[in-house]
């Protein structure tokens, strides 16, 4: 007999149920489809959405369980793809004018690995231009009159609102987290070096980060493991999860919203008998913040100058701007840049000590209203910065009932127990 997945089901689910056979691929796809066409119409999550496609992958990957064949990590899983990644069959435009109709030579190599743990690629999700600023129509699935956040604006919609279990996005400032915090989902930006970036629209290269989005931490796990070529095993029990709780040098930027949520989960930490010790960042970090968008506007400069150049006003004047700024950064500012980051890994290494994760806000509060901009990337630059794995972990609403995440820093490829201590925190503050 068929089984229907809930619309909010987990991958996880998904994936087993299709394996023992309670369900079929196409039978998942079709609820997938049937959801797009209910939301799609109030969310604009899609750029690209191909059904014929996506049906004819899901009825082989169903022709290949009846033949008798095993399917990957992700076989049957509905999954959407950020426009900022190439894919071979469809368009990618990278949010830009200059590249509507683009179409690529070959999938991104994060593409062409879902592809081959059985994923069903259902289309392209909205991006902001060149995952920049300049939003595109996505609205949040919360509430149609706020942002869903940028630049993974689509991919966080489609997942909050159950069109698919899974979708890609990516990273250079807080283009994950913070929209992942708006719209109430797990994301997991893994540390910088963890999964190929070829494919990618460059923007800047020692910052941009392909990362993934979810209902749950144990989806975010499944997505890595067959990223990266491991056995699929549910998240252990963080038993006894120690978090070392850091305002960071950007407090003053979240709002009253943003620090209530704050407080509150704090509070539920304490009566869930969670230990939580504090941490001050020493003065030598405070120039972080400074170094990402120093790092940021160099490279951008380098790898959109040309662009720029060549379309003039046919690119956003938030891309004019910033490579006009990257343009004027001087080699020794950069290198200083680099440098700072570089110290600052070993010292907020050597502060965490024997802690399982630092605990930093997601965002200076809920999705701000109207959809002409995407709000603050303040509270994600600089862990994006150091390159260490993040995890948004939602659960949480503001005073006007919107989502605000909390946001988990761990250590470099560790995210495996990262996501162990965000399936526990996100049960704690859920409870």
């Amino acid at each position: 007999m068929t089984r229907h997945i809930h619309p909010r089901a987990s991958a996880v689910a998904v994936h087993a149920a299709i394996t023992r056979r309670e369900t079929t691929a196409e039978a998942v796809l079709q609820d997938s489809l049937e959801r797009i066409a209910n939301a799609e119409p109030a969310l604009q999550a899609w750029k690209h959405l191909d059904a014929e496609a996506a049906l004819r992958q899901a009825r082989a990957l169903d022709a290949r369980m009846a033949a008798g064949s095993d399917l990957g990590l992700l076989g049957g899983v509905p999954l959407a793809v950020k426009d900022l990644i190439d894919t071979a069959d469809m368009p990618t435009g990278y949010g830009a004018a200059v590249y509507e109709g683009h179409r690529p030579a070959a999938d991104a190599e994060v593409v062409r690995r879902v592809r081959g743990a059985d994923a069903v690629v259902v289309g392209k999700t909205v991006t902001t231009e060149y995952a920049y600023f300049t939003p595109g129509p996505t609205a949040n699935p919360w509430d149609t009159a706020h942002t869903p956040g940028g630049s993974s604006s689509g991919s966080a919609a489609a997942v909050a609102s159950g069109m698919v279990p899974l979708a890609f996005g990516s990273q250079t400032a807080g283009s994950l987290i913070r929209p992942a915090s708006y719209c109430g989902v797990f994301a997991l930006k893994p540390s910088h070096d963890l999964v190929s970036g070829a494919g990618v629209k460059a923007f800047a290269p020692s910052l941009d980060t392909v990362g993934w989005l979810a209902n749950g931490a144990e989806d975010l796990e499944l997505m890595r493991a067959a990223l990266v070529g491991e056995r699929f095993e549910p998240l252990p029990e963080a038993a006894g999860m120690r978090l070392l709780s850091c305002r960071t040098h950007e407090w003053a930027c979240s709002d009253a919203g943003g620090e209530q949520v704050w407080e509150r989960g704090h509070r539920l930490l304490s009566a869930a008998g969670v230990p939580v010790a504090s941490l001050d960042l020493p003065a030598s970090l405070a120039g972080l913040l400074q170094a990402q968008k120093t790092v940021m506007a160099k490279e951008a400069a380098q790898n959109l100058g040309r662009e720029v150049m060549a379309y003039g006003p046919r690119v956003s004047q938030h891309i004019r701007d910033l490579v006009a700024v990257g343009q004027g950064v001087t080699d020794e500012a950069y290198a200083a840049a680099k440098d700072l980051a570089a110290q600052a890994v070993l010292e907020v290494l050597g502060l965490m000590g024997e802690a399982d994760a630092l605990l930093v806000p997601a965002a200076p509060g809920e999705a701000p209203p109207g959809l002409a901009a995407t709000g603050d990337p303040v509270f994600s630059r600089v862990w994006t910065l150091l390159g260490l794995p993040c995890v948004n972990v939602p659960g949480l609403l503001g005073p006007g009932g919107l989502p605000v995440g909390l946001q988990l820093v761990g250590r470099p490829r560790e995210e495996r127990k990262l996501l162990a201590v965000a399936q526990s925190l996100h049960r704690v503050i859920t409870a």
